[in-house]
């Protein structure tokens, strides 16, 4: 569940923050680059990140000003000014002391409120950091002056889409879904005089000169392939903080929450606790269950609304019984559809039965199709190749029809249940041929 958006009062500019978990020590969460709080949850891979580390802390995100949606400002603040923001919200959320976890840019900031304010930090973590932004004889991680700034005319020109997706997530490139959501945080981040602004404050940023100051157990995280902060950013800073530990990660991914996240999560949690948890398994077997009434748009234009919701209100509880008697699980309904997962294949079917014999009564016909393999668990939710393929299956069975895989028949030999061929078929989508089978 998304958690409250609250403000900070930093002399008189409003900080958004929330708050998530009851865990028993603070972690601040700080953004690099550009955020907006409340656009954090709709991205799946990024709700799960920041759950996980709530489950072990108290976690504290805000915006930070000039961003999201904290107070917008014609210029952007130093980083300064920035800690101050931190110390406001700390002070709102009565944050005595806590870890301040920096992503990226969000990095540098942390490091110099962990050297200044070191009775408030209780560890530093920085994933993706950098010391300084800009290339310099002595600091070669970095663009060149002439380099950033095509990279900034190009951002100028782009911003508003999906600019710096592939440097910051290789391994979504293609990814409809998380493109269009990339595109919108970054609208809903920082509009386009913001962000300049806020480029040019961080190509300012250099704090090499404070990192043997840094007091506080410190832990750097970088993947060995990021393309947007080279590696040798976290090695030299690594070198330079005292007791500092470097774990260097496989991945390309510049945000934390894609191909390395598993692996930064264990990391944080071992480091802030002493223990690293099992990760809970996040994809199961299980047996999907998709179903659809023939001919609903003929049957709503001919009964009329009112009539319609009616029938379809019984529909729906004939279906939500015959889950409950098979143990079923309902996931979501789309439109005139019930998409339901089970944990043993038999059950499925003959709940899916149950349903096809139930609306006779109703004078409606379904088609049911189903799939046994391994899923994703996605909060309530589930997804994967196999919720694919049942869907696929269910729009290729007739009226009144129970279609299933060959898995689902294997797995249910000895139940009693009769089948009969269907034939192979192509699905959508889904590489081969599938054998498929109508229920007796």
């Amino acid at each position: 569940m998304q958690p409250e958006t609250r403000y900070a009062d930093s002399g008189g500019v409003n900080i958004a923050y929330q708050v998530l978990g009851d865990g028993p020590r603070d972690l601040v969460f700080v953004m690099g680059w550009v955020s907006n709080i409340e656009v954090f949850w709709e991205e799946p891979t990024l709700a799960r990140f920041l759950t996980r580390l709530a489950s072990f802390s108290r976690l504290i995100l805000f915006d930070k000003r000039g961003t999201g949606l904290s107070d917008r400002l014609t210029d952007m603040p130093s980083l300064e000014v920035r800690m101050d923001d931190v110390r406001a919200v700390m002070d709102a959320v009565a944050s005595e002391r806590a870890a301040l976890f920096g992503v990226s840019e969000g990095g540098p900031m942390s490091a110099l409120f962990s050297a200044t304010y070191p009775s408030r930090v209780s560890a530093l973590i920085m994933q993706g950091g950098f010391p300084r932004r800009i290339k310099t004889p002595d600091f070669p991680w970095g663009p060149t002056k002439e380099e950033r700034q095509a990279w900034i005319e190009q951002m100028r020109r782009e911003w508003g889409g999906t600019f710096g997706l592939a440097a910051r997530a290789p391994s979504m490139v293609g990814d409809e879904r998380f493109s269009q959501w990339w595109g919108r945080f970054l609208r809903m981040g920082a509009s386009p005089a913001a962000v300049m602004a806020l480029v040019a404050m961080n190509d300012e940023i250099d704090i090499r000169h404070i990192l043997p100051t840094i007091r506080v157990p410190t832990l750097l995280l970088h993947s060995v392939r990021d393309a947007t902060i080279p590696i040798g950013a976290s090695r030299y800073m690594a070198e330079r903080i005292p007791g500092a530990r470097l774990v260097e990660l496989p991945g390309e991914d510049h945000l934390p929450w894609l191909t390395d996240s598993e692996a930064i999560l264990g990391e944080i949690e071992e480091f802030l606790t002493g223990v690293r948890h099992a990760v809970e398994p996040d994809r199961v077997l299980a047996t999907v269950l998709f179903t659809d009434i023939v001919g609903a748009t003929e049957k709503a234009a001919a009964l009329g609304d009112r009539r319609w919701r009616d029938l379809l209100d019984g529909h729906n509880g004939v279906v939500r019984r015959e889950l409950v008697r098979f143990r079923g699980r309902e996931i979501k309904t789309a439109g005139d559809g019930f998409f339901a997962a089970f944990d043993g294949p038999a059950r499925a079917v003959r709940c899916a039965s149950a349903v096809s014999h139930g609306m006779q009564s109703l004078g409606l016909e379904v088609r049911a199709g189903l799939h046994t393999g391994e899923c994703e668990i996605m909060g309530d939710d589930m997804g994967g190749i196999a919720v694919h393929i049942g869907a696929r299956i269910a729009a290729l069975a007739a009226p009144g029809e129970v279609l299933v895989s060959s898995t689902v028949k294997d797995l249910v030999a000895g139940s009693g249940l009769s089948f009969r061929d269907h034939g192979a078929a192509l699905l959508k989508g889904v590489p081969g041929e599938w054998r498929l089978f109508s229920v007796g």
